[in-house]
């Protein structure tokens, strides 16, 4: 028996992979997530054959959720889900330890294909780009690795930061106390090798990719 993970917060997507995945795969057992939190506890539960992941449903924000998922589950080939088919966006998807990436046009067969292929132990990628795609240097994937020992909670308030906003502003967006803010603050600065705000922003710039369409 195979077993996948569709991680996906769309769920008339999820049930699209379900259906061409049944139709191809035999022996095929299909479990679901529709955020960051809900695929870690089933990746921490059950033996995964093949994670494929969407990169913007909720908590995974930009690369994080994948980051995060290579850095807890390192055996588990993840495989990205995603409407976007830019090559630059892909090269650091498949930088920082993705095993493919499925464009959410592919049809059912692709799907099939490209899920056979990982799980063979091969990288899967569209046509249409895999002689674009561009190694990444060591810089970014040292980003990477600092990056994925935040906490989901962290990269929240980073990607606040990101966004301009000031500690008590973050506070009022999670719900918690401007105090709390500050203490996730102090841990980014400590776990990125960082001491301002300015080096924060740029380091979540390098990780934001364009916005799910």
């Amino acid at each position: 028996m195979i077993t996948l993970l569709i991680a996906d917060d769309h769920p008339l997507y999820r049930d699209a992979l379900r259906g061409a995945l049944s139709l191809t795969l035999p022996n095929l057992v299909l479990r679901e997530a529709g955020d960051l939190t809900t695929t870690v506890d089933i990746l921490e539960k059950e033996d995964v054959d093949l994670l494929l992941l969407d990169l913007h449903m909720p908590g995974s924000n930009d690369l994080f959720g994948l980051v995060h998922i290579r850095k807890l589950f390192p055996d588990i080939p993840v495989a990205v889900v995603s409407g976007t088919e830019d090559a630059g966006i892909i090269s650091k998807i498949v930088g920082v330890g993705a095993l493919g990436f499925i464009p959410k046009t592919a049809s059912s067969g692709d799907i099939a294909s490209a899920v056979q292929c990982i799980l063979d132990g091969d990288i899967w990628l569209p046509e249409s780009v895999s002689e674009k795609i561009e190694d990444v240097d060591e810089a970014f994937s040292e980003l990477a690795d600092k990056i994925a020992s935040l906490t989901p909670s962290q990269y929240k308030v980073l990607c606040y930061m990101r966004e301009g906003l000031l500690n008590k502003q973050i506070g009022y967006n999670l719900d918690i106390a401007e105090a709390t803010v500050k203490a996730h603050v102090t841990a980014i600065f400590k776990k990125l090798g960082i001491n301002n705000r300015t080096q924060a922003v740029l380091i979540a710039s390098q990780l934001e990719l364009e916005p799910p369409k």
